[in-house]
């Protein structure tokens, strides 16, 4: 592990998700799945998403579009936390994220 580059990544992961999503999920780490946890702050957070070439808010769209159309709604929810926007990825797809972003957004409304 680069720990220049998974510490890079930690802080952009809670920025993006915020520190409570981020401690609880490697609080919740055990031997099988903290490699995985590690792999994701380092590589996906650290070298991916802290490449400099796209903004964060472009890279966020991106990512919610994604994870839309690969019918991901558990990641779906936590991005959409953290970027507070919803987006629109072909019919099928679109109607869930939208369905799933009112869900969030009534959640964030009333704490």
């Amino acid at each position: 592990m680069d720990k220049k580059t998974h510490d890079k990544g930690l802080e952009i992961r809670k920025a993006v998700l915020g520190e409570a999503y981020v401690s609880n999920a490697l609080k919740n780490a055990d031997d099988f799945n903290k490699p995985f946890q590690e792999l994701v702050t380092e590589y996906c957070w650290g070298a991916v998403w802290g490449r400099e070439e796209l903004p964060r808010k472009t890279r966020s769209m991106l990512n919610l579009a994604m994870i839309s159309i690969l019918n991901r709604p558990h990641e779906l929810r936590v991005h959409i936390k953290g970027a507070l926007v919803a987006i629109y990825a072909g019919v099928p797809a679109g109607v869930d994220s939208f369905r799933i972003a009112r869900e969030v957004f009534a959640e964030i409304d009333k704490s």
